[in-house]
């Protein structure tokens, strides 16, 4: 399914314009469809996996920040890196991002296939070399890099620290020293600019596809995931 007819699904109901607050708003199909075929912003590239709202809330754009993650259930406060990657070196730096991980670490997979309401679901394994992983995923880059309903966590919970490739296709790293992996960012001429907005933080949409979803399922068990 691509950006078009998910939008069609999920936004516009029974030919009628998208729900009221949405940007979509009073926009015709040619001019969705038209803004929905935009990956380019300036030098910054999109994936397929996701498009900016139609009246450009947030311009996609490189760069990263530094922020704080509040778990309300125990309180504490863990530092995080956002960043925003153009597409030609994203796929790369994700996998840089996980050396300072160590040699072994636990995976999570997640998916919104087949789901009708918002969020996602979490599949586990624990102990895999990063090495190893790191194969696996060389052979599905497409699909991680392209299926707005993909994502991935690597951690290591002895340190603890995380990074997080998202179904919007951002690099999200949890954890006490972010210091190896700001320093990935930088070398990928990423600036930080603890300012700059990403497309989570207002309207877009995703995308993906049946070869998607069943490239998922394939990705799934080459990891050893159990449903």
């Amino acid at each position: 399914m691509g950006f078009l007819q998910r939008f069609l699904r999920n936004v516009l109901h029974d030919e009628q314009a998208p729900v009221t607050g949405s940007s979509f708003r009073d926009v015709t199909k040619q001019e969705i469809e038209e803004h929905l075929e935009v990956a380019c912003y300036g030098d910054f590239v999109l994936t397929e996996a996701v498009r900016p709202s139609f009246n450009l809330q947030v311009v996609p754009r490189q760069g990263f920040r530094h922020d704080v993650y509040h778990d309300d259930e125990t309180g504490t406060e863990v530092p995080v890196l956002m960043a925003s990657c153009s597409r030609d070196r994203l796929f790369e730096l994700f996998l840089d991002l996980l050396d300072p991980l160590g040699d072994r670490a636990d995976v999570v997979l997640e998916t919104s296939h087949n789901r009708d309401q918002p969020g996602h679901d979490d599949l586990y394994r624990e102990h895999i070399d990063i090495p190893v992983l790191k194969s696996v995923l060389y052979d599905f880059e497409d699909l991680l890099l392209n299926d707005g309903c993909t994502g991935i966590a690597v951690l290591n919970p002895d340190v603890p620290q995380e990074v997080q490739f998202d179904e919007h296709k951002l690099l999200i790293v949890y954890g006490e020293n972010l210091a190896p992996f700001e320093q990935q960012l930088r070398e990928a001429d990423l600036d930080r600019d603890d300012h700059m907005k990403f497309l989570t933080e207002a309207e877009h949409v995703h995308s993906s596809s049946d070869v998607y979803s069943e490239q998922f399922e394939q990705l799934r068990l080459r990891l050893g995931l159990d449903h």
